[in-house]
């Protein structure tokens, strides 16, 4: 039996295109990554570097090179409305909020630089540390839209989720 070659593509081609296919949320691969640098004071190594914080009304500030809290420590975030606006709500796994509150009490009057890559890299907010953080739980004002944040706070979520299945 002989089976043109043409022929037999285009069956494939009609068999692909009347079968439904797996359909996934867009929204459901957006991946953002979280990094909280703590500030320090420039001492010429490579262990600190100055950022740039705001886009508005910008302001530097020298961080660690190294965060203390990565998104592998975050359980869950949100986008919350708050005085004046909306801000991001962060809540830490039991090491991240252990490591949020040896910091913020080490690290009173400090900034903690938050940094995120959501397709665009950009440090997003530098909250001072006022007061010891005991409930792991990190809320503050990003610079960006409301739109931008909830992109962040949707890939933040979605490597959480992958975290907690084991696949990172």
């Amino acid at each position: 039996m002989k089976i043109r070659f043409w022929a037999f593509n285009t069956y494939l081609l009609l068999l692909a295109a009347l079968m439904p296919g797996c359909q996934t949320d867009k929204k459901d691969k957006e991946l953002s990554t979280l990094r909280i640098h703590i500030e320090t004071n420039p001492d010429g190594t490579g262990r600190n570097m100055p950022v740039t914080i705001g886009r508005s009304d910008p302001f530097e500030v020298t961080v660690e090179s190294a965060p203390f809290i990565t998104e592998a420590h975050v359980d869950s975030a949100s986008v919350i409305d708050g005085l004046g606006g909306f801000q991001i709500m962060v809540h830490l796994n039991r090491e991240g909020t252990w490591l949020l509150e040896q910091y913020s009490l080490a690290s009173r009057e400090k900034h903690a630089a938050i940094f995120s890559n959501f397709g665009e890299a950009r440090w997003l907010a530098a909250p001072n540390l006022t007061h010891r953080i005991t409930d792991g739980v990190l809320v503050f004002t990003p610079d960006a839209t409301r739109e931008e944040a909830e992109r962040i706070v949707r890939g933040i979520n979605n490597i959480a989720k992958q975290f907690k299945k084991g696949n990172l």
